[in-house]
């Protein structure tokens, strides 16, 4: 692999995405498959693509991505967080389009844990009057 371009994370609930760019034709390799593989829902691949298609620079770059911990949607959600903000890095005047489409936001919601004495994060336990 050539030298990488620009580098970034991306990060969603527990999953971490690093995102290395570098000049080619287009592809986009997570975990050593090809994305639409990797992801092989639709709508997953859309929000993969959505960064790309609003800055116009889907045939510009070859992405390789590392995807680690969480689930496919957490995994997805680290992948465009990171591709956006590669690309603002490789072009900071693509960062009001981005911005204004809410694709640098790092969504920060989580799993809420298990308080102590309760069955679930907020769940309660059957209450009886009697």
């Amino acid at each position: 692999m050539s030298k990488p371009i620009s580098n970034s994370t991306g990060r969603r609930k527990t999953a971490i995405a690093r995102v290395f760019v570098k000049e080619g034709s287009g592809s986009i390799t997570v975990n050593g498959r090809d994305f639409e593989e990797y992801f092989p829902i639709v709508a997953h691949q859309n929000q993969i693509l959505f960064p790309l298609a609003l800055t116009n620079s889907r045939l510009g770059y070859d992405f390789l991505v590392n995807a680690t911990g969480g689930g496919v949607t957490g995994q997805v959600g680290a992948v465009r967080l990171g591709i956006a903000r590669a690309l603002i890095r490789i072009n900071p005047e693509h960062r009001a389009a981005l911005k204004a489409n809410g694709l640098l936001t790092r969504d920060s919601r989580a799993k809420e844990r298990k308080k102590p004495g309760r069955p679930g994060a907020r769940k309660r336990f059957q209450f009886s009057k009697r």
